[in-house]
């Protein structure tokens, strides 16, 4: 990995493009990792950071397991990701910023594909695209490829959940089998609704604690404070919030068999995973059991399939997780890393 940055995080990233304009007030990241399988796909987000260099490392990372996220998925494109940086807190991103980061996209020839991320919608990516026809997750007609990724995130992860209480705790269903989710929005929310459909026995949690308490209200689950919510006893740990929630202190204070969600970036390091195997959890690498959503807008941009073609495509995910367990037991080497290494083979880094 080369360092020589000051970013310990960029890994040979074939750009790292800083945006700004003045008249919107857009300041903006756009990282490619990758675009050796195709154009670099991967959403964009809005967030505000305590400062611009940790901006940039989200950039950074996020781009990279794209890359990785879109081979393991099979799709030819490579990696990428857009920071959009709020000023404030709580900020609402204006449609004078969107159309700037439209621009932005533009500026780099096709190199760079966006599409929804935390912080932005379908209506946001209508506005992008009225700069740049780089853009997917676009509204659709029913059938279509395309449109919000959400839901198509939450089935994979429903999916991958599933295959990891199988492997880690035998269960054949999930009925019973208590499940602690950190993150109720678009994805966290989707597989709370399909897991409580199976008779799963759910605990919720979210920096929003009004929304995970209407959610629980409405599927009879249990409720925590979102700093409690990785330590409680649960078969199965969740994170479906935001990334590098799987540190030292954090997987030293959990109490699972199973950690499966869809969060980018849970581990801290690449360490964590070896600490993951250390404490006998099994980890479904994020990539890995989230790809849904990059499945959806993929075949989207490409024009590759109609809507049964997302959901065979989605249904595969538990293949891929299968192949890295398997791997893993026959290696001795964490899930995470087996991950990255099946990765970087496909991507030829």
């Amino acid at each position: 990995m080369t360092t020589g940055w000051g970013f310990a995080d960029f890994d040979d990233h074939e750009g790292v493009h800083l945006f700004t304009d003045p008249s919107s007030g857009l300041r903006a990241v756009i990282a490619i990792h990758s675009t050796k399988l195709g154009p670099a796909a991967g959403g964009v987000r809005f967030w505000h950071y305590a400062d611009s260099d940790r901006a940039i490392t989200d950039a950074l990372r996020l781009s990279r397991g794209m890359s990785f996220k879109n081979a393991m998925a099979g799709l030819p494109m490579g990696g990428g990701k857009g920071v959009v940086l709020a000023a404030n807190p709580g900020d609402a991103i204006t449609p004078a910023q969107l159309e700037a980061f439209g621009r932005a996209v533009e500026s780099l020839g096709g190199r760079y594909v966006t599409a929804e991320d935390v912080g932005m919608s379908e209506a946001s990516m209508k506005t992008i695209a009225t700069m740049t026809k780089h853009v997917s997750g676009l509204p659709v007609a029913a059938g279509s490829a395309g449109g919000d990724p959400g839901p198509s995130t939450s089935m994979g992860v429903y999916l991958g959940v599933k295959a990891a209480a199988q492997r880690g705790l035998g269960a054949s269903d999930m009925k019973g089998v208590h499940v602690a989710i950190q993150g109720v929005g678009s994805v966290g929310g989707g597989l709370a609704r399909l897991l409580a459909k199976d008779g799963a026995r759910l605990t919720l949690a979210d920096v929003n604690a009004d929304r995970a308490r209407a959610l629980a209200d409405e599927l009879g689950a249990e409720t925590v404070a979102a700093d409690a919510i990785l330590g409680i006893a649960a078969d199965v740990v969740s994170p479906n919030a935001l990334g590098a929630i799987l540190t030292p202190d954090s997987i030293a204070a959990l109490r699972t068999t199973v950690v499966a969600g869809g969060a980018n970036n849970q581990l801290e390091t690449t360490a964590e995973g070896a600490a993951l195997q250390a404490c006998g959890i099994l980890y479904a690498p994020d990539y890995v059991i989230n790809a849904g959503g990059i499945i959806n807008v993929g075949l989207e941009y490409l024009g590759l399939g109609d809507r049964a073609e997302v959901e065979a495509r989605i249904a595969r995910i538990p293949e891929r997780l299968i192949e890295v367990w398997d791997e893993s037991d026959r290696t001795g080497a964490p899930a995470s890393d087996v991950a990255d290494s099946i990765a970087r083979r496909l991507i030829g880094r």
